[in-house]
């Protein structure tokens, strides 16, 4: 028998299963897009069906070409959009309202009715996170007052919180189990990261049963076996993490002080910490980087919540290109110091600003400005963002000699060249840059015994490119102040 892992990496736009093979190479891909729902101002929604039939369908289809005498899925392992928030009734299934999404700002004025209790220190203290409407707990706390009869249900023990691993897990099993990983419970601002606990005084902080909530596991664990009828036998499910966690697991950042930086819709950069819950001072967020038997190793990051986002809005939003493939091409054609910055704070300020008032904005046109200008403003926002965050890394002592890179837009040689310069570091893009989903393979293969250790899995990492920096230290002063002035003129 030929045996695989099947890794179900399901992100905010789109949906992907990929078939690994024992040795970790990708036998088989399959993605699927789906529509987003903005029903109001700085409000982010999915249908739970739409991510439901995309995994499934995604997965039904990359599993087709097997031939069950001779392939054989050994396990399955889950990576996902962490924070955004699904209510279901424990009976039917059935969510109690849409999904709601990561970036959604909706609890924007009660995060700050929080702030004004003075109560983010101790937020911080027990979760690592800063109170911001990014993460679940105030999205739990609005469904449950604004659904009719949610908060009886909840109170009553019918309804079920999860993440959208939990979520993904019980459909998976057709309702039998219902858990988290550490990863995705440390993200929702209700998990004492020391204790590795649900917290009883934020559940009442929040009004939160803790009923509704899932049992939190190790990133490798028995999570359940599938319904027989969707694979045609039950395959177990053995691992488990949020989508920058799997990240950071894939690129094998396994010692203290490695750091990965992952461009996808948004722009996460996590570094390792060990054992050590370091708390920052410049208002980056202390998390659970995995946790293996029983192990916690934590890690600091820094969330930037547009990246890829802000190409799909050139392409889709404006229609500056018709591909974000070509976006490359134009800023070759560009000067460097064009002089436009645009700001990307469609859904407000990540870290290190977590400003949700903030909205987004372009600067410095000209007469002279034209689509390649504008265009090449965006790639290049990706890229200062990721600058703040160095920034605030090196405040905390945790400055990375260099930095691992994956997600969509690593394939765009420009834009990892002009990341490399701006930071003034080494961008490495490893072999195998869908690292999110092979985080989840690698976890599901060590509980499998697929894979050995943590050292064989970094045997196993290679580096496709090496994007040295070029750029001048004034230069790149001269840029990161004008992109410093615009962040100003937003906030």
């Amino acid at each position: 028998m030929t045996d695989y892992i099947l890794s179900i990496d399901q992100g905010t736009t789109s949906s992907r299963a990929i078939l690994f093979t024992g040795n970790a190479e990708i036998a088989n891909i399959a993605q699927e897009e789906f529509p987003q729902h903005f029903p109001d101002d700085g409000w982010v929604e999915h249908d739970p069906e739409d991510i439901w039939s995309t995994v499934l369908k995604t997965c039904q289809e990359v599993a087709g070409g097997l031939n069950p005498e001779q392939d054989l899925i050994r396990a399955i392992g889950i990576t996902n959009q962490r924070e955004t928030t699904l209510v279901w009734d424990r009976t039917t299934g059935e969510p109690v309202y849409r999904a709601i999404v990561w970036q959604d700002r909706r609890t924007s004025e009660y995060c700050a009715q929080l702030k004004k209790k003075g109560l983010e220190e101790k937020i911080r203290q027990t979760t690592g996170l800063l109170i911001d409407p990014y993460f679940s707990a105030t999205k739990i706390r609005w469904i449950l007052n604004e659904v009719p009869g949610a908060r009886e249900k909840a109170e009553a023990g019918e309804l079920a919180f999860g993440t959208v691993d939990t979520y993904l897990l019980w459909k998976l099993t057709g309702g039998r189990e219902h858990r988290t990983d550490a990863t995705n419970a440390s993200r929702t601002m209700l998990f004492n990261i020391h204790t590795q606990r649900w917290d009883s005084e934020l559940l009442e902080l929040f009004e939160i049963p803790e009923a509704m909530l899932p049992e939190v596991m190790d990133c490798a664990a028995e999570f359940g076996t599938t319904d027989a009828t969707i694979f045609g036998s039950e395959v177990p499910i053995l691992g488990m993490v949020g989508d920058q966690q799997g990240a950071l697991f894939g690129q094998t950042c396994f010692a203290s002080g490695m750091a990965k930086s992952t461009y996808g819709t948004g722009c996460f950069m996590i570094a390792n910490t060990g054992d050590q819950a370091l708390l920052s001072e410049h208002r980056l967020l202390t998390t659970v980087g995995y946790r293996l038997d029983g192990k916690t190793t934590y890690a600091l990051e820094g969330s930037i919540f547009v990246a890829g986002a802000a190409i799909q809005w050139l392409r889709d939003g404006i229609k500056l290109v018709e591909d974000a493939r070509e976006t490359e091409a134009l800023a070759r054609q560009t000067p460097i110091d064009h002089g436009v910055y645009m700001v990307p704070a469609f859904t407000g300020l990540g870290a290190p600003y977590w400003d949700p008032e903030a909205r987004g904005g372009i600067f410095g046109l000209t007469r002279d400005t034209g689509i390649k200008e504008i265009v090449t403003a965006g790639l290049q926002s990706v890229c200062y963002q990721t600058k703040d965050l160095q920034k605030a890394m090196q405040s905390d002592g945790q400055r990375p000699t260099e930095i691992r890179v994956d997600g969509g837009m690593v394939v765009n040689d420009w834009v990892m060249q002009f990341l490399a310069d701006v930071l003034g570091a080494p961008v490495l893009r490893p072999q195998v840059t869908e690292t999110t989903a092979l985080g989840a393979a690698y976890l599901a293969g060590l509980k499998a015994g697929i894979f050995e250790s943590l050292e064989a899995l970094e045997q196993q990492w290679q580096c496709e490119h090496r994007f040295e920096p070029a750029m001048s230290k004034e230069q790149r002063d001269q840029l990161y102040e004008g992109w410093q002035t615009a962040v100003k003129r937003v906030r």
